[in-house]
């Protein structure tokens, strides 16, 4: 049987779904220190069994975990995958008390330790379900806020839960934390006493996941947050740093390919020395062909780090030019956006204000004073409201809309970071589809 230590356990959750990068990665985890290692349940699923199989062969002396995330069929599957190799498996917390009981059974006839996930157990019952499953026999607690509720709420909540667990469980009960770990969050867990630092994404998707178990190992022995990205709460005053970090494609792979306002080109492209990067609030503009009157009073009426986006009807005559770039670059307006026209591009190129629009002309219109400002639009294609984020870089401009921006800001991070991780084994050597497997997961017909 497993025995606590003063210091937490650290385990690293291979989360992905192809073996090659989930054992690589493994190795790369033990080298830094990993002590305990888990057959995510994405994995699991993928590879099934004979993924615990191989990594019992291939790590022989590391306690192995088989996420299972079991909610019916208690006994069966805890048997598999025990006899396949594991030593710990869990189950979901929220599953009958009769699959429990199943499970709890299983896992003594086959010398394995059982643990249960509170992922998605309802706060006001969390402690309590927890206690009823220690009455059950269960040996670990793991406390875990799911990705998807990471991305919102960022991984301050898992460690809440964690504190309320640990005032409440008996000594023996083991405790596990799961959920947005990092090596800022590791050494805040070993202060609650938790007995397993579960560390998933901060491990797999890093460049040098040896590294990076290093620095959490660090952080645990040390009792002291040393900082790393991942998700965060951010307020409003940080959500623009977090998109300036994270290019348009990465937004639109977390919004699942959609924001994009199309059709529209930028005035200039940047370079290395002067990249075509902005992010910023809606302020917006409803105006006519040619009629720039509302689009120049918006300079006055919004706020330095404003996006200024103006729906103009697709107008073919331009309600933009320099002079108006000029106001913005002065006053801080961090961009324009246009379905319309736009005027003095070579001027515009000159001062690098960004600025993309439908159309290039040389032909202005007349200030007749139509339209309206902060108002709803519709441009290029996409609703847009006042106070929506619009990030633009060469590949062009998406817009998030304001209640999804601290869940979209960290889902671009999540989606970068996975990319940094793809592009550094592409680097040692492999291809982008040995890397994803990509014959493997082709949609079968």
């Amino acid at each position: 049987m497993l025995k606590k230590r003063d210091e937490p356990y650290l385990q690293i959750a291979l989360d992905l779904i192809n073996k090659h990068r989930a054992l690589q990665i493994a190795e790369e985890g033990v080298n830094g220190g990993v002590d305990w290692i888990e057959a995510g349940t994405p994995l699991i699923k993928s590879e099934g069994m004979d993924i615990l199989r191989v990594l019992h062969k291939k790590f022989p002396n590391k306690v192995l975990v088989a996420d299972m995330k079991t909610v019916d069929g208690g006994s069966i599957e805890i048997e598999i995958a025990a006899k396949s190799g594991a030593n710990i498996v869990l189950m979901l917390g929220g599953s009958d008390n009769a699959s429990v009981t199943e499970a709890v059974e299983a896992a003594e006839k086959y010398g394995v330790m059982l643990g249960c996930d509170t992922i998605d157990i309802i706060p006001e019952r969390l402690v309590e379900r927890a206690l009823e499953l220690e009455e059950l026999g269960v040996n670990m607690i793991c406390s875990h806020v799911g990705v998807d509720q990471q991305v919102i709420y960022g991984g301050e909540k898992t460690l809440e839960v964690a504190k309320k667990l640990k005032e409440k469980l008996k000594p023996t009960t083991w405790l596990a934390i799961a959920g947005g770990i990092n090596s800022e969050t590791a050494a805040i867990a070993k202060e609650i006493g938790v007995d397993v630092i579960i560390v998933g994404g901060a491990l797999y998707k890093s460049q040098s996941p040896e590294d990076s178990a290093r620095k959490i190992k660090e952080a645990i022995k040390l009792a002291k947050p040393l900082e790393t990205s991942l998700f965060k709460k951010y307020d409003e005053a940080h959500i623009r740093e977090a998109l300036m970090k994270v290019s348009t494609p990465n937004i639109s792979d977390a919004m699942h390919r959609s924001g994009e306002l199309k059709g529209l080109k930028p005035v200039w492209i940047g370079t290395e020395d002067y990249p075509l990067k902005f992010a910023g609030t809606a302020y917006t503009v409803r105006a006519y062909n040619g009629d720039w009157s509302k689009p120049v009073e918006a300079i006055e009426e919004a706020s330095k780090g404003d996006v200024i986006v103006i729906d103009a009807c697709e107008g073919k005559d331009a309600v933009w030019g320099e002079l108006a770039s000029w106001s913005c670059k002065v006053k801080g307006i961090e961009a324009v956006i246009i379905d319309g026209a736009v005027r003095d591009i070579d001027d515009i190129r000159k001062i690098k204000f960004p600025a993309f629009a439908r159309y290039f002309t040389p032909t202005a219109g007349e200030p007749r004073g139509l339209g309206e400002t902060n108002v709803s639009i519709v441009c290029a294609g996409q609703h847009i409201n006042p106070g929506d984020w619009i990030v633009g870089d060469d590949s062009g401009v998406v817009v998030i809309p304001k209640k999804k921006a601290q869940e979209m800001a960290n889902r671009g991070i999540d989606v970068m970071e996975k990319e940094n991780r793809i592009r550094e084994e592409i680097k040692r050597g492999s291809t982008l589809s040995e890397v994803m497997y990509l014959k493997k997961w082709e949609k079968q017909k």
